[in-house]
């Protein structure tokens, strides 16, 4: 079967190269590196009210203007530099949302210094287990993500709420939602 063809969750069936290049590489792989999982942070966090598809066209720009998602440089951005990055129109040029990815990044930080890495505080929610949902009607909210959007919300975090922080499990692979025909699905 060519790269076109595979059964694949509906939402990446027949949609464009770029969503089933992320598909079929990235969403619901299990991601326990601390530096995927800020970038994903950023991307699901900027992603609020918009689509994913515009998100993944921007990747890149992203990437660039948020110094390689690397968490420590993104926690030491001040004004200046979110000028710069409200006059980046390779991005998603809001305000409210670059502030809460300065702020998520010092939550970010802290979350590494209390618990040794990012992903050892996500995985704990599961106990290191990935939940298999096991049905092709897809929640947009969950108790393990309102749980950890509200642990989240406690620590200061923006534009990380149920459903933000259920469509970051999602990606990272801590919920493996593949729809049950989808050569993804084990």
């Amino acid at each position: 079967m060519d790269g076109t063809t595979k059964q694949r969750c509906s939402w990446a069936n027949g949609n464009s190269d770029i969503y089933r290049e992320y598909h079929d590489n990235e969403w619901g792989v299990p991601v326990y590196d601390d530096g995927k999982l800020f970038e994903m942070l950023v991307l699901e966090s900027f992603q609020a009210g918009l689509s994913w598809l515009i998100i993944l066209k921007k990747r890149e720009a992203f990437r660039s203007a948020f110094a390689n998602f690397d968490p420590l440089q993104v926690a030491g951005f001040g004004e200046s530099k979110v000028k710069e990055l409200l006059g980046d129109a390779g991005i998603v040029r809001n305000r409210a949302k670059i502030n809460a990815t300065i702020t998520n990044a010092k939550i970010f930080l802290a979350l590494q210094e209390e618990f040794g890495s990012f992903a050892n505080y996500l995985w704990r929610f599961t106990d290191n287990e990935i939940i298999k949902n096991q049905d092709d009607c897809l929640p947009t909210r969950s108790e393990l993500s309102d749980r950890i959007a509200s642990d989240m919300k406690q620590r200061g975090a923006k534009f990380f709420g149920t459903v933000i922080v259920y469509s970051y499990l999602q990606a990272v692979g801590v919920i493996n939602d593949h729809e049950t025909g989808c050569y993804k699905y084990k």
